[in-house]
């Protein structure tokens, strides 16, 4: 009987101690299961396309307001403001360009001046040698003419000296008055085109506060977007001016330089008409 017992409670002890240890030797062998299923689990969540983020990073941003809404959404009065700096940009190009070809052209013709007409015998002969049409040749023609037809007509009255000194300073101003034409048309540029971009933005932000405030809509996408297309005119009208102010002094700077040699060949012609030296015939 005791052996029995024994084996009965040897055969208790082997079942305790597996009731024990298997459900613990689950647990151990469960848990890398579930750390390599959760390792499974985690390369299988959804990544992030490399074009489609691309795509959005490179995407741009469709801009309503510009030059072109500007002109496209404008009405009467903000097109005819534009059109107006058009056509003031226009003429200040226009006019600079042309005053410096006409600069250019008299620094030459007082260079070849004086290379032709002090090296002639005869003043006559120096007219001759200038090339018909140019300033010089205007002012030399003028001074031969006034030298020559004084005696018997009724400037004779006049003494010579007055006659042919106001002759040739009339000619002189005339190159004068030639050579400032158009800039006024630049300083009239310079100092009214910012008020007309000035005028152009006060209407178009009139206008944009009026669409905003009848659409009821404050928030700064719909209040930043007009009003800053309409401050485009202010920039506009200092875009005209600036270079109007600057190309009318450089022109007035250059006009006093060629005035100097215009001024220059004058007082020596008047000093050469006047000294009884041979005038010659300019024919």
């Amino acid at each position: 009987m005791s052996l029995k017992h024994t084996c009965k409670a040897l055969a208790v002890a082997a079942a305790l101690v597996l009731t024990i240890a298997l459900p613990a030797h689950a647990q151990d062998s469960g848990t890398p299961a579930a750390d390599a299923g959760a390792a499974d689990a985690l390369p299988s969540a959804p990544a992030e396309n490399p074009a489609l983020a691309e795509a959005a990073h490179t995407e741009e941003v469709n801009n309503p307001y510009g030059l072109s809404a500007l002109w496209a959404q404008g009405d009467l009065v903000a097109r005819a403001v534009l059109v107006i700096m058009l056509i003031m940009s226009a003429s200040t190009w226009y006019i600079m360009v042309m005053k410096l070809i006409e600069q250019q052209k008299l620094y030459g013709q007082s260079k070849d001046a004086n290379a032709k007409f002090w090296t002639s015998k005869s003043v006559g002969e120096g007219v001759g040698a200038l090339k018909t049409g140019t300033p010089f040749w205007y002012i030399a023609d003028r001074g031969v003419n006034a030298s020559q037809h004084h005696e018997g007509t009724m400037v004779e009255q006049i003494d010579l000296n007055s006659w042919v000194t106001m002759t040739v300073n009339r000619a002189v101003e005339e190159i004068q008055s030639r050579l400032q034409g158009g800039l006024s048309v630049l300083a009239t540029v310079g100092s009214t085109a910012p008020f007309v971009g000035l005028f152009g933005t006060v209407w178009g932000i009139y206008h944009a506060l009026t669409a905003i405030g009848i659409s009821g809509q404050a928030s700064i996408d719909k209040v930043a977007g007009p009003v800053g297309e309409a401050l485009i005119m202010t920039a506009i009208g200092l875009a005209v001016a600036v270079p109007a102010v600057m190309g009318y002094n450089w022109l007035v700077r250059r006009n006093k330089t060629a005035m100097e040699q215009v001024r220059a060949f004058s007082a020596d012609l008047h000093s050469v008409l006047l000294s009884g030296s041979r005038v010659g015939h300019n024919g």
